[in-house]
């Protein structure tokens, strides 16, 4: 039993960040950590890098960067309730994802689209305005 504890807390990072479901798939998981888009507290690691309980990772997914702690070690995808309990997002994390998604809608909004499409004697008119500004 004692070796069954001890592989069940050697995993790597890539299978890891793939059982907690934080990537779709384990090579997307990889090109992210080798893109140097996951940090292991706060340095650049490699896919192969042993993960333990307690360390902070930091990720980067499109607008939004996380900072999650490790709770727990398992490489078998499960459910999305059990893979939530091997990690949690710390509050400041937390906060800032929420404030930046606020900015991004408030500047959204600001930018309405116009009523309408252009008509044609719109579109010749900004066509002549083009040409005159471009000389």
């Amino acid at each position: 039993m004692a070796t069954q504890t001890q592989q069940d807390q050697r995993v790597r990072l890539d299978k890891w960040l793939w059982a907690a479901r934080l990537f779709k798939t384990r090579s997307l998981a990889k090109d992210a950590i080798e893109g140097g888009k996951v940090h292991y507290n706060n340095q650049r690691c490699k896919p192969g890098k042993m993960v333990e309980a307690g360390a902070e990772l930091r990720l980067r997914q499109g607008w939004q960067e996380r900072i999650v702690v490790v709770d727990g070690i398992s490489d078998r995808r499960r459910g999305a309730p059990e893979a939530q309990k091997l990690y949690h997002e710390t509050a400041d994390s937390v906060r800032k994802r929420e404030d930046l998604a606020w900015q991004r809608k408030t500047m959204q909004a600001a930018q309405l689209p116009p009523a309408r499409r252009p008509s044609k004697k719109d579109r010749r008119d900004i066509k002549r305005f083009q040409e005159q500004n471009s000389c």
